[in-house]
């Protein structure tokens, strides 16, 4: 009979490479916790029209990418693209905005249909940070700074920050009128997608890859030079605030994001450690997004950063591979068996990390199982050892230490060596 496949772009996640996820997944969590960020959950699946409005219906996310069918009760449902829309969906519905600001964080995989590739899958993963009611320039510096501090505490070599300021939603539109006007009369020279996003989304132009594209941009006019004044100012100040950090920028006047919800400071947080830079960290800030979803108008800022990405750059300059047991218990008899039992559950208990061998095999199998766990020593139990109410305790890995006995009782004892 053939096997089952998993998905194209679903990938499992093996015990021996979740040491590094688990490793990831604690920093940031300690981080969080230190910064006074709490942990919000939300659904895997949302209403489809969340995503819709949220995210924007001209977006590539919304028109070609999500995950999208229809329940039984013939309902629009989405397997959630990006974590921001329902984070600020459960806050609205639940009234946390009503206690004042909220500071959140999430963790969890996302869906998108993209093509699969290293770093990129369809189902993939994402940690992200949500400032609630926070409408100053401080609280974008602090919002990327815990981003740059999570990512150097990791290990991430090869930092780069960039920066852009989107403006005001009048900002953009000024801007978008003379966008598509350099565009449109250059429409020729543009490739085929840029010509698409021309009518629906000009500003995912500046996002282009294609060479040609991106050559006739450089003559394009920027956002920066149709920012009001008082945007100006707000972004001196998110400028000023990160030099005051020591936390090193550049200016990208193309940065754009590629959701319609940012405003006014975006960044990209990227390393040079795969060769090429790649983003592994990316947001800004999204104003109005509260209100289009329904809520009152609340300013918001924010950031996710991607864990395939993360992983596989820290997998290559610092492999991290699951601790070994303290203790491996090998028994064999039906009294010995039962005894191994309790005592892993004891010496757990008192904090060992214990693996319990349970095949029944023969003692030279178990003790080359025994071996190839890592573990530094093996606890013996036998027919003989249960009849004289002994455990041995053999080392694994220090040659210079002897065999030692101690009474099958005394859990504490046997914990007290082991305990590394």
């Amino acid at each position: 009979m053939e096997h089952v496949q998993s998905l194209r772009g679903m990938v499992d996640l093996l015990p021996q490479h979740l040491a590094l996820w688990q490793r990831v997944e604690a920093v940031a969590r300690a981080q969080f916790e230190r910064a006074a960020v709490v942990e919000i959950r939300t659904p895997l699946l949302e209403a489809t029209q969340l995503f819709a409005r949220g995210i924007g219906e001209a977006t590539d996310v919304v028109g070609k990418e999500m995950y999208t069918f229809l329940d039984r009760s013939d309902r629009s449902c989405t397997l959630r693209p990006e974590g921001t829309a329902s984070v600020v969906r459960a806050a609205i519905q639940h009234g946390l905005l009503s206690q004042g600001p909220q500071r959140l964080w999430y963790s969890g995989p996302m869906f998108r249909y993209e093509r699969p590739q290293a770093g990129r899958q369809r189902q993939f993963h994402q940690i992200g940070l949500e400032f609630l009611g926070a409408a100053s320039p401080r609280s974008d510096v602090e919002a990327i700074a815990l981003a740059w501090d999570l990512l150097e505490e990791l290990g991430v070599q090869g930092l780069t920050l960039e920066l852009n300021s989107l403006g005001s939603a009048d900002d953009r539109a000024v801007y978008r009128q003379r966008l598509v006007a350099f565009l449109e009369a250059r429409r020729d020279q543009l490739d085929s997608d840029s010509q698409d996003r021309l009518a629906r989304n000009p500003l995912r132009i500046l996002d282009s890859k294609h060479p040609d594209t991106q050559a006739l941009l450089v003559e394009a006019p920027t956002l920066f030079d149709a920012l009001a004044p008082e945007s100006r100012v707000r972004f001196e100040q998110v400028k000023a605030g990160l030099a005051a950090l020591n936390i090193p920028f550049r200016l990208n006047p193309r940065l754009v994001r590629g959701l319609d919800y940012y405003s006014h400071t975006a960044f990209e947080l990227t390393s040079t450690q795969l060769g090429a830079q790649a983003t592994v960290c990316g947001g800004g800030r999204y104003d109005g997004l509260v209100e289009q979803l329904g809520g009152a108008a609340t300013p918001a800022v924010g950031w996710a950063l991607g864990m395939e990405r993360l992983v596989l750059l820290l997998a290559q300059a610092n492999p991290v591979v699951a601790p070994a047991p303290d203790c491996y218990v090998v028994s064999r008899g039906a009294a010995a068996e039962l005894e191994a039992l309790a005592l892993a559950r004891d010496l757990r208990r008192l904090g060992l990390r214990v693996d319990l061998d349970g095949s029944g095999a023969a003692f030279g199998k178990q003790f080359k199982r025994a071996d190839r766990s890592g573990a530094a020593w093996a606890a013996v139990l036998g027919d003989e050892e249960i009849e004289q109410g002994v455990l041995r305790l053999k080392p694994l890995r220090d040659p210079g230490l002897q065999e030692l006995s101690f009474n099958l009782h005394d859990r504490a004892a046997v914990a007290a060596l082991v305990q590394p």
